[in-house]
């Protein structure tokens, strides 16, 4: 037997797969992941519905395999995941080629399919570049924002038991992983459900104690109710990075209460300030949305003077979609054109070009600590601490030496080239 998966999604998405994967691969079935390159037996697509596009490609991927099993290729087509939940066996009538739709939470049942029935550890089939992994701190979110159909596929928060993440961390150490990317929907809530309180800056902390740990990043954190302490642990820690990632989706103060996120825009400004005054040099990472129901030319203008007064080291945006079962779909009309949407999120991308520009220029001349992703043409691309994997500016850096892909190395800045770098390495 031979089974094949494929993930669209987040990355909590990559890491229920690869659990899936280890699983597998202990009882002696081969496996593959990623695009199909030959046949297999079972195909598995872990699915994506958060936003419109995110639908779009999930049935897009699922069609495609359907067309492999009509000619073939493969025997069986399973689908897991968000939009697997979302859809459930109506997903099936809709593709019929597909034979089995399972959530996001009974997708243990594949493996009790498949023949094993013993419980899944923390052990995972890697794959990432061997140097990082996803550590997914809890599921679920317990936060009303009026857009995200996630609490009601995914349920409230629930925590993973630190304990076991402890546990976890100490494998992927074991297994060469040297930079952790914690990853939640809502990571600055964890612990609040098992513990009572919020537990995120007692479990960074901990991480970081582990030998062998080099990087941790920290992705999806939640403005309101923001636990100040984090910031003394990113300060104070050495292997923290100086990065935190945080949807702030607007600053307009109706549009933030419209989202159920009532926060003002001075809040958030004073939020901020204090982030970046307790963590000197931090890199603020944000994902802002437009085209939210209500929003007016106004509107948009205030969060474009906002974003420019901010700065905001890494930025991405989101066009709003109405989702089905979310708050705003049931009570909100969808009133901004689907083109002033766009023309919007490429107004703001416009601005957050020309900091790129700005801010990586800045850098020309200095050195910085950099690691080591892989080798093309001849060309090793390279992160700070500054950059999260696949989503931000890279450094392209020459070496008259090898590079281990997953080492540290010393790197000058020689040139801006729009959002990435170039480099020489020291």
């Amino acid at each position: 037997m031979k089974v094949h998966v494929e993930n669209i999604g987040c990355f909590k998405n990559l890491v229920d797969c690869e659990r899936l994967l280890y699983a597998i691969e202990q009882m002696g079935i081969e496996i593959s992941f990623g695009k199909l390159h030959d046949s297999a037996d079972i195909a598995i697509i872990n699915t994506c519905g958060f936003i419109n596009d995110a639908e779009t490609g999930s049935i897009a991927l699922i069609t495609r395999y359907a067309a492999l099993k009509r000619e073939g290729t493969i025997s069986q087509l399973w689908v897991m995941g968000c939009y697997g939940q979302k859809m459930g066996e109506k997903l099936a009538t809709m593709i019929p080629e597909i034979d089995k739709v399972f959530g996001n939470f009974n997708w243990n049942e594949i493996l009790v399919r498949i023949g094993l029935v013993d419980a899944i550890g923390v052990q995972r089939h890697i794959t990432t570049p061997p140097h990082y992994a996803y550590l997914k701190i809890s599921e679920g979110c317990s936060r009303p924002c009026a857009y995200c159909i996630k609490p009601v596929l995914n349920g409230p928060l629930r925590s993973v038991p630190m304990e076991r993440l402890i546990e976890e961390v100490k494998w992927l150490v074991g297994q060469g992983v040297c930079e952790l990317q914690l990853v939640a929907q809502n990571l600055t809530d964890y612990g609040l459900d098992l513990y009572g309180d919020k537990k995120i800056a007692e479990l960074v902390e901990r991480v970081a104690d582990i030998p062998g740990v080099e990087w941790i990043r920290l992705h999806y954190a939640y403005p309101i109710g923001f636990p100040t302490r984090l910031l003394d642990v990113m300060r104070e820690r050495s292997n923290v990075c100086k990065y935190l990632d945080m949807a702030l989706q607007h600053c307009n103060a109706k549009i933030l209460r419209l989202m159920r996120r009532s926060m003002s825009k001075e809040s958030l400004a004073t939020l901020l300030a204090k982030i970046r005054n307790s963590v000197p040099g931090i890199y603020l990472r944000t994902t802002l949305m437009v085209g939210f129901p209500g929003e007016t030319d106004e509107m948009f203008e205030e969060l474009c003077a906002f974003v420019k007064e901010q700065k905001f080291e890494r930025m991405g945006v989101f066009c709003y979609s109405a989702q089905q079962g979310s708050y705003s779909h049931s009570n909100y009309v969808d009133t901004v054109p689907e083109n002033v949407k766009v023309s919007r999120a490429f107004t703001l991308m416009d601005i957050q070009k020309e900091y790129y520009q700005s801010l990586n220029s800045s850098l020309v001349g200095r050195v910085q600590k950099v690691i080591v992703d892989c080798c093309q043409d001849g060309k090793y691309h390279c992160r700070t601490e500054h950059s999260t994997p696949m989503a931000d500016p890279k450094i392209i850096v020459d070496s008259s030496r090898p590079l281990k892909s997953g080492s540290f190395q010393m790197v000058r800045i020689t040139e801006a080239v729009g959002k990435d770098m170039r480099g020489v390495a020291l």
